[in-house]
């Protein structure tokens, strides 16, 4: 694993969800103090847990290989290591002798939480010492809800950090970053995964803010034209290949060049800029939750509501509804799209929790694991936040229960959505294309779609199903606890009216930051 002697005053900087060279804090200063090993470990627990996939090491493995090569531009390869974290360290110590520790603060999971309670134990025990800088504005610790914006916008205003000149080589070799059948995942269907990597990630942020981003704040809401006008950034940012300063900084260079600019052009872009602006805010906003508030991961933010749903689980309608198997054309062409390619613009997703937790009455701990290995974007702080927003059990926001047949005639009008994914449609008229159960007969037989047997029939129906959640969620919400519970949730978690700093911070340096990515060439809310 280690070096074959001692090296004095070695440090040690673990890569996580911040697979970069550019704006690495840690990285950065661990440099300045002395030879740095890179190192990323590959845990068992972790890529084998129920919310992990095939899916995401597909954009995880090239993000590795390419921070290999620019470490090794620097003077020292990223160093990949299978096993405990623990362990990992305990074993470096041994042979390399003392260290010091350079991490990024981690939002995770519970396993990435116990296993990073379980590395500071043990660095304590032993002497080492942990150095863990914040990467998305998240608070640790005691938190000002009120104050919580004015803090994300001076953490986002500090300069970005360029990355070392050099590193000092370390005797150790770099090891084998493993593959999907090394590591026993699944690949499973996919056929538009995006490119993981440092590269990619400025290329995409490059095309959404110059070409592909002009119409995303009226494109974002339809999956026929999110998947392109939307930026695609988010498992960029989920996995940490670029930082979420960076493309606020980005986004607001973009925008400064475009204010003295006129026209049904500049104006159509400076409004889908602001938009997403504001939403990089909430990504912020979202994971802070479950800093704040880890047992969100498994309890509701208001315990009443645990008890609403898990006693009237439906095994028939979860597998239909995680096969797109439901009837209803939208919600079964939204589940087959993102088993396929990983994503779904932030409607859609919205939709599919909303039907499966009102419509099918599912408990949202069920639909947690099958979602979270399809996202590629899988960001446990929105995630938790997201599924109980669309299930209703936060208490302090509105319930959005999402008519699937209303939504598809909105936002998929002559079914070419549904037709790209759900083929056992696409001969039927537009008539019918959205309510294929209401198609004669003679329609169904002379398009070879057979409701009922080519493509089944509603697993529900809608407007019931509808009436009914609302109402039991609607009389859980007027108990005396659970209104004085959810007073406390909205003074813990709720959002607070910000207005966005649109200005451009000072850079580290001039010409530090790559203008077109660092290789010098050109989303999770499903930004």
């Amino acid at each position: 694993m280690a070096p074959t002697h001692p090296v004095p005053n070695l440090q040690v900087v673990w890569f996580k969800r911040d697979l970069r060279v550019y704006d690495h804090r840690p990285l950065s200063r661990a440099a300045e103090r002395g030879p740095v090993l890179p190192l990323y470990i590959v845990e068992p627990e972790i890529v084998g847990a129920e919310d992990f996939s095939g899916a995401h090491w597909r954009f995880i493995r090239p993000s590795l290989a390419e921070l290999r090569r620019r470490l090794a531009d620097l003077g020292q390869p990223l160093v990949v290591r299978r096993g405990g974290a623990v362990e990992t360290f305990d074993r470096l110590r041994q042979i390399a002798g003392s260290f010091k520790l350079w991490a990024h603060q981690e939002t995770g999971n519970h396993l990435t939480f116990d296993r990073d309670v379980a590395v500071r134990s043990w660095a304590k025990e032993h002497g080492v010492a942990i150095h863990e800088c914040r990467q998305h504005g998240v608070v640790r610790g005691s938190l000002d809800r009120d104050n919580w914006a004015r803090q994300w916008r001076s953490f986002m205003d500090e300069p970005e950090t360029p990355a070392p000149p050099a590193l000092t080589p370390v005797p150790v070799r770099p090891g084998r970053i493993p593959t999907c059948d090394d590591l026993g995942l699944p690949r499973g269907p996919s056929e538009a995964i995006q490119d993981g990597g440092e590269a990619a990630a400025y290329r995409t942020l490059d095309s959404f803010l110059h070409r592909r981003g002009r119409n995303y704040r009226r494109e974002m809401s339809s999956p026929l034209t999110a998947f392109r006008s939307c930026s695609r950034i988010s498992p960029h940012l989920c996995w940490g290949t670029i930082s979420i300063r960076t493309v606020r900084n980005a986004a607001l260079d973009r925008q400064n060049d475009l204010s003295s600019r006129s026209g049904a052009e500049a104006g159509d872009w400076k409004k889908s800029l602001s938009s997403f602006e504001s939403r990089l805010h909430w990504n912020g906003h979202f994971i802070q939750k479950l800093e704040s508030a880890p047992r969100i991961e498994h309890e509701s933010f208001i315990p009443a509501f645990d008890a609403v749903r898990e006693d009237d689980f439906d095994p028939d309608r979860f597998d239909a509804w995680a096969a797109g198997e439901t009837g209803y054309p939208l919600v079964d062409a939204c589940m087959r799209a993102l088993r396929a390619t990983g994503y779904l613009n932030f409607r859609m997703r919205a939709m599919i929790v909303s039907f499966a937790a009102y419509d099918l009455w599912l408990d949202w701990r069920r639909l947690h694991p099958v979602l979270a290995r399809r996202w590629i974007d899988y960001e446990p702080g929105i995630h938790f936040s997201q599924l109980q927003m669309q299930s209703g059990t936060t208490g302090i926001n509105a319930l959005r229960i999402y008519n699937p047949t209303k939504q598809a005639r909105d936002l998929d009008p002559d079914g070419v959505f549904i037709r790209r994914w759900v083929p056992e449609l696409r001969r039927l008229p537009d008539t019918y294309i959205h309510t294929p159960w209401l198609a004669p007969p003679q329609v169904q037989r002379r398009t070879g779609c057979l409701i009922g047997r080519r493509y089944p029939k509603p697993i529900v129906k809608h407007e019931t199903a509808a009436r009914r959640a609302r109402q039991i969620i609607g009389d859980v919400r007027k108990e005396p606890e659970v209104r004085r519970q959810a007073a406390e949730v909205l003074e813990e978690h709720g959002s607070r009216r910000h207005r966005s700093q649109r200005r451009r911070p000072k850079t580290a340096s001039p010409g530090t930051r790559p203008a077109k990515g660092p290789d010098g060439g050109q989303q999770s809310l499903g930004l």
